[in-house]
């Protein structure tokens, strides 16, 4: 049964500022204080995200990411007006939780990594950034469209352990180069708080691109065939087992 929209549009809110409050306090600890290790940054996005898609994607699907938002709304597995406040309510998640965390350490802690604001490595391009958020956010969304969307997808009941550790491997892969937003509410919410808009474009086309792909990619080639499969006849089954897998003791 599908949650009523103040529910869902909580639960985006909720679940974005966890993913912007840890994420950005996670850098702002590694690169601004502790001088700690990249592990550091991947595992504290990846956990965040694990939780709470673990935790509310039963309310609103566990977008969190106005990217993600995009490649279920091109194929219509959301509407565009729940697609429009999804993403309002994202936007506002990552500004509050950024806002949260400027006001809860001081700028002597933030000021130097502008309160975690993914930025564009000086050895890139701005077409090269776009390039490696877009590749990025398509493993993401090729990951969420195969465990949370897919309603045959293996690993359905663990998809939020899935889906954060895609979050984390785009970290490793790519923090160093771009920060790996991977979603434009990470980017927004640190931005608004510390008014940094360099390369604000990179954040947004990139992920938005990648995720596109990615989901129209899964759900033209990979979904939309096999639900236009024949359903198994319940009498060629195999013996024992029941329409729904349980045992049948008729």
């Amino acid at each position: 049964m599908e949650r009523p929209l103040r529910q869902r549009l909580i639960a985006e809110f909720v679940g974005t500022f966890t993913w912007i409050f840890a994420g950005c306090s996670s850098v702002v600890l590694a690169l601004g204080i502790a001088q700690g290790e990249l592990t550091t940054v991947g595992l504290a996005h990846g956990i965040a995200v694990a939780v709470m898609v673990s935790s509310l994607g039963h309310v609103s699907g566990g977008h969190f990411n106005p990217a993600v938002t995009i490649a279920m709304w091109v194929p219509q597995k959301i509407g565009t007006s729940d697609a429009l406040a999804y993403i309002a309510a994202q936007l506002a998640g990552g500004a509050a939780g950024a806002g949260v965390l400027r006001a809860a350490v001081p700028e002597t802690f933030w000021g130097q990594v502008a309160l975690g604001t993914p930025t564009v490595n000086a050895s890139l391009s701005n077409g090269n950034a776009v390039l490696i958020e877009a590749v990025l956010t398509f493993f993401l969304v090729w990951v969420i469209y195969a465990t949370a969307v897919d309603p045959e997808g293996a690993f359905a009941k663990i998809a939020g352990l899935a889906i954060g550790l895609t979050v984390a491997m785009g970290h490793f892969a790519g923090f160093p180069l771009t920060g790996a937003a991977m979603n434009p509410a990470r980017w927004f919410g640190p931005a608004v708080a510390t008014g940094t808009y360099a390369d604000w474009w990179v954040y947004w086309m990139g992920p938005i691109a990648g995720a596109i792909v990615a989901g129209t990619i899964y759900d033209t080639f990979i979904l939309a065939p096999h639900l236009r499969m024949p359903l198994t006849p319940p009498e060629e089954l195999p013996h024992g087992v029941g329409t729904h897998g349980e045992e049948d003791h008729a």
